[in-house]
């Protein structure tokens, strides 16, 4: 253990880095609460997006990386904004006209426009939570509106308003001047509309919690305490901050100026704020920041449709502070290099094995197993063969893999559902093999001439190399290999990209591979 401890002290792996800033915090031992706190955030006003998940994927890192350094127990919180009022009616949910009705109420007091749970904000938690389930995190739920209602925040919110004018000092200069006129940091709910109120309050008694503001012409006091009013978002953080003593919360590169006034806020109520750093956002394909209101992008449920759940976290593993593209077309890339890293693994050095992705996305237990085939193979194979399914692939498999079975590769057998299911709704409406011309044609020729004369047993890398060899023959006029790889993916399998063709050729089988020779031949 101390030699692990060793090492991840020195460890350039960013969650290591992350982990050892709290380790700063406490040099001393344990806070008063005994604990190490982890927050996330999730906004239930559109649907739980990946970047949702990739949050509590990367802070469970961190976490455990804390964890492998230190003896301090740790919690963490999946904490929802559920009290706030929604703003804009999201494009990608049922019954917008319902929902348009109820705009500035809060989130949990507005009807689930899916009717399957009591509010849309229910609708949005059960999704996160499933989420996360699904992956075995360790988490504590909170909800804003159970926190705020159960007084759960009440001695925090006496304080902001002990600390009201300090706050607005805060606040204020960061607004538009229009802006300033009306804002308050805290935000009374009506009882009248049930709305959440964007309007001037004055503190009337901070100990009893009473404020005064305007309601419809009528001028109210009443106490903001057990649900009476929620907080401005950038106060609200740094109050939930300070109520529960978080200790470190990431967020993405868009709040970078939230973390600071709201860090400022916790100051200002006798607190420090938590560790944390800013991530850059995920990208659509078009590289827009992905939305829940949009519903852009790609969502989880995509993602493992198409690739194994390890593949993403590979993905949201790689450099965090670095916008990235997340797309269908990303999914089989992630998915070899995930299984390359893990193959490394058993081998490396222990400082090597601590900065490699599967290292945090396994929590150190990285499991054993081996990868035949890859995944960009798999759908090649699967590409040629059309309408298949898993028995049929598995059937060629064996011309490649001895002893080729779903027992005694079952990560296989999980990848091949993947590609089946890629080929058919990604990969098969691109496809169009194109005639060759006709030195490619020529090229064809020799190479099934080749293929043609060799045994049964002869290897991928033997097959490999006839093809080189092809592909340098200056008879047949390529500029280089790569031109020649370019006409064989075109004509045999349809794409602009491939694998390696000995490789290919080994795993269709040589028969098989001579009758696309033979299709290409005959187009011309």
């Amino acid at each position: 253990m101390s030699d692990l401890r060793d090492a991840a002290m020195q460890s350039k792996a960013w969650p290591y880095e992350e982990a050892r800033k709290l380790l700063k915090r406490y040099a001393k031992g344990a806070p008063e609460k005994g604990y190490v706190l982890f927050e996330t955030g999730y906004g239930p006003s559109g649907l739980p997006h990946i970047g949702t998940f990739n949050e509590v994927l990367r802070t469970t890192m961190v976490r455990r990386a804390y964890e492998e350094l230190s003896d301090i127990p740790t919690r963490l919180i999946a904490f929802s904004d559920d009290m706030d009022g929604l703003r804009k009616v999201p494009d990608n949910v049922p019954n917008q006209e319902m929902l348009t009705q109820h705009l500035g109420k809060p989130l949990t007091a507005i009807p689930d426009p899916f009717g399957k749970f009591e509010s849309f904000a229910h609708h949005n938690n059960a999704m996160l939570r499933e989420f996360l389930d699904r992956f075995g995190f360790e988490y504590e739920f909170l909800s804003a509106t159970e926190c705020y209602r159960a007084g759960r925040f009440d001695e925090t919110l006496k304080q902001v308003l002990r600390h009201y004018q300090d706050i607005m000092d805060i606040m204020l200069p960061t607004l538009r001047k229009e802006r300033q006129a009306t804002y308050s940091p805290v935000l009374p709910i009506s009882s009248k509309s049930g709305i959440v109120l964007q309007v001037p309050v004055e503190v009337v008694d901070a100990e009893q919690g009473i404020v005064r503001f305007e309601d419809e012409g009528e001028v109210i006091e009443r106490s903001i305490l057990t649900g009476g009013a929620k907080l401005q978002w950038k106060v609200d953080w740094a109050m939930r901050w300070v109520a529960l003593g978080v200790d470190y919360e990431m967020s993405g590169k868009d709040l970078i100026d939230s973390v600071t006034q709201s860090s400022k806020i916790a100051r200002a109520l006798g607190a420090r704020p938590p560790e944390g750093f800013n991530y850059e956002m995920f990208l659509d394909e078009k590289g827009e920041k992905i939305s829940k209101s949009k519903g852009n992008g790609l969502s989880l449920e995509q993602w493992l449709t198409y690739g194994p759940g390890e593949s993403i976290a590979f993905y949201a593993y790689r450099e965090p502070k670095k916008a990235k593209q997340l797309h269908l077309g990303i999914i089989p890339r992630a998915v070899d290099e995930y299984w390359q890293f893990r193959a490394a693994y058993p081998t490396q050095e222990l400082d090597k094995q601590l900065g490699n992705p599967v290292h945090h996305i396994h929590d150190g237990k990285v499991p054993t197993g081996e990868l035949p085939v890859t995944f960009g193979l798999l759908l090649n194979l699967v590409g040629v063969m059309g309408d298949a399914g898993k028995d049929q692939v598995w059937g060629y498999l064996t011309n490649y893999v001895p002893d080729a079975s779903a027992h005694k590769y079952p990560e296989l057998d999980q990848l091949i559902g993947h590609a089946l299911a890629y080929h058919r709704d990604f990969i098969a409406p691109t496809l169009k093999r194109r005639a060759p011309t006709a030195t490619e044609a020529a090229a064809l020729r020799r190479l099934d001439e080749e293929l043609a004369a060799l045994p049964a047993d002869t290897s991928a890398e033997a097959i490999q190399n006839i093809v080189y060899a092809i592909g340098k023959d200056e008879s047949f006029g390529f500029e280089n290999l790569r031109d020649w790889f370019k006409a064989l993916y075109e004509t045999l399998l349809g794409a602009e990209q491939g694998p390696r063709m000995g490789s290919f050729i080994a795993l269709y089988g040589v028969g098989n591979s001579r009758k696309l020779i033979a299709e290409a031949l005959a187009s011309v």
